[in-house]
């Protein structure tokens, strides 16, 4: 090997040392900041043979091995009957890592593939057989935690189809009591950047099974909202960052929401609060944003303020 070949394969290495240590440390603050895992928890990782699931499991495995309490890991798969479904991959996969696991078998794609008609979306219902099928499984293996692959950009996509489509400022969160009240749901990859698992699964040549149902929808508005979100951070890098942070700094006294917050009662005190609003509410990390092209709508409400 000549000395270009070695230094590259000796960055290839480093940056791959840097990702691994990346996707552990942003799933454990993650666990750590939403209290997802505790000492004794069985966590139940739902596998479904692609790269979020597959990395889920990885990095899980890794924390486990160095974490300061004990916790155990089953993987679980739902097979769903798909036509050319290679049953073989994840039970010959599972095997070689040494991990406790259970394959399901349940006919759910005939089922989905009977009741929705041809073009329309197939994921709500798949979801929903496939919740059922997997919160019975957990009773039966006494887990704890069912632990869900859903990442960051998971995460902006479902408050955007929310927000655009149902009327909702909702998402994922990252731990929830399931919709039977006998489970705790958890999202450990909550703050892991998608093209990180890309690259992971890359690196760690997971064997992916491809989805045929949603997966083979390409006109799903997920996919839609995306590409609108791949636009934006491309046009204004950053800005996805920028959006996750505000989804954990919520000001509900700023919305609209009377059962987050009591505006009937809202009243003049007579006494100074710097916490207040002053005189028009303009944002000042806004302001530097927009900085020197401030448009002519908001030239009034700086000028209202500054003599506020």
């Amino acid at each position: 090997m000549n000395a270009p070949d070695h230094q590259v394969l000796q960055r290839q290495r480093r940056e791959a040392v840097k990702l691994e240590k990346r996707l552990c440390r942003l799933t454990g603050q993650a666990i750590g900041d939403f209290g997802m895992i505790a000492a004794g928890d069985r966590v139940m990782v739902c596998l479904s043979g692609g790269k979020d699931s597959y990395g889920l499991l990885d990095v899980l495995m890794k924390l486990r091995e160095r974490a300061p309490i004990e916790f155990e890991i089953v993987a679980v798969n739902l097979d769903q009957r798909h036509p050319g479904f290679p049953a073989h991959v994840l039970p010959d996969y599972l095997a070689a890592l040494g991990v406790p696991f259970r394959i399901e078998v349940r006919d759910t794609y005939s089922i989905v593939k009977r009741l929705i008609p041809e073009g329309k979306t197939m994921c709500s219902l798949c979801s929903r057989l496939r919740r059922g099928v997997l919160y019975r499984v957990a009773s039966e293996l006494g887990a704890t935690k069912i632990a869900l692959g859903h990442h960051r950009g998971d995460i902006l996509e479902t408050f955007f189809l929310n927000l655009f489509f149902g009327g909702k400022l909702k998402s994922m969160p990252p731990k929830l009591v399931s919709d039977d009240g006998r489970h705790v749901v958890i999202r450990p990859l909550a703050y892991v950047d998608e093209a990180d698992l890309d690259a992971y699964a890359s690196l760690r040549a997971f064997p992916i099974i491809p989805c045929d149902l949603c997966g083979s929808q390409q006109t799903l508005q997920r996919k839609q909202v995306k590409q609108m979100l791949h636009e934006w951070e491309k046009r204004n890098p950053g800005r996805i960052e920028t959006i996750f942070r505000g989804l954990m700094n919520v000001v509900p006294s700023h919305l609209l929401d009377r059962g987050l917050f009591d505006f009937a009662a809202v009243a003049a005190t007579g006494e100074a609060n710097g916490a207040a609003d002053r005189a028009f509410d303009v944002d000042e990390g806004l302001q530097r944003a927009i900085g020197a092209g401030a448009d002519p709508v908001t030239i009034p409400l700086m000028s209202a303020r500054s003599s506020a």
